[in-house]
């Protein structure tokens, strides 16, 4: 059995239970999901189809680069739907003030679609969001619209994808109604709160939010294309985590290994790192 913490990298990527890619840099994988995302929906321009995506709000660099490819190269939005992952709650499960800077809306807002061409970008009511207490809302609009072109993502500390945080242990639970669990608001793991608010608030744990609501395992998987990006010293131990452990609700990303499109893109200073 291979170790998952000690073995080479060479054996990590020859044993994954999920394929690997290694880029070289942070910047590199941007460029390729800005592009990933522009050329599908240029091919369903082209036949007339409408595309969907959901969106993450981590990594974000990606959207400005997304944004000036549908500037010069004319490209439509008008006929896509974006749905973002999830979105942060506050007090009694209210989504957190546009004004806040966490607000996953308006960060949505400042480096993308304030960024396009008001003529090619989609109506407001494509752009789309979770919403507390219209849970059901955007699974059915999953259902209507029935598919979901990519999902181009990042991954938790914990092995979170969107808020999908893993389950606790006396959670009576099983792996696949964990993976068919849709939108709805949930606690935020303690892990997600420390590594986020350190990343985000500089430690100040004490006012990050500790509530969220987010798309389900069943919604994500629905993507004809899944592919989660790694590129944070911080997810060297997840990435060894979801390619070497056996799927599990306890490390909700490790379900892409079931997945019969998904691959895991790491930089080249997570491959070369070893203990």
């Amino acid at each position: 059995m291979v170790n998952t913490y000690y073995c080479s990298s060479e054996e990590f990527v020859k044993n994954s239970k999920i394929p690997v890619r290694v880029m070289q840099t942070e910047a590199d994988m941007m460029e390729e999901i800005a592009e990933l995302m522009a050329s599908v929906i240029e091919k369903n321009n082209a036949k007339g189809e409408k595309t969907v995506i959901i969106c993450p709000v981590g990594p974000i660099g990606q959207y400005p680069i997304f944004a000036q490819k549908v500037n010069e190269r004319n490209i439509s939005l008008q006929n896509c739907w974006f749905i973002n992952m999830d979105e942060y709650l506050v007090g009694d499960d209210e989504t957190i003030p546009y004004e806040n800077p966490l607000s996953f809306k308006a960060t949505m807002d400042r480096v993308l679609y304030s960024q396009v061409k008001e003529e090619l970008l989609m109506p407001t009511s494509q752009r789309l969001f979770p919403e507390p207490k219209k849970e059901a809302e955007i699974d059915a609009l999953f259902e209507k619209l029935g598919k979901v072109d990519l999902c181009l993502t990042g991954v938790g500390i914990n092995g979170h994808i969107a808020f999908n945080e893993p389950p606790k242990a006396n959670d009576v639970i099983t792996d696949e109604e964990y993976k068919n669990c849709g939108t709805r608001c949930a606690d935020i793991a303690t892990e997600t709160v420390v590594n986020n608010g350190a990343n985000k608030l500089r430690g100040a744990l004490d006012i990050f939010p500790k509530r969220c609501i987010t798309l389900g395992m069943k919604q994500l998987l629905k993507a004809r294309v899944l592919k989660v990006y790694l590129y944070c010293n911080w997810q060297w131990g997840i990435m060894r985590k979801m390619a070497l452990e056996e799927e599990s609700r306890f490390m909700p990303v490790s379900f892409l290994q079931s997945h019969p499109n998904a691959e895991m893109v790491i930089t080249q200073s997570l491959y070369d790192f070893n203990l």
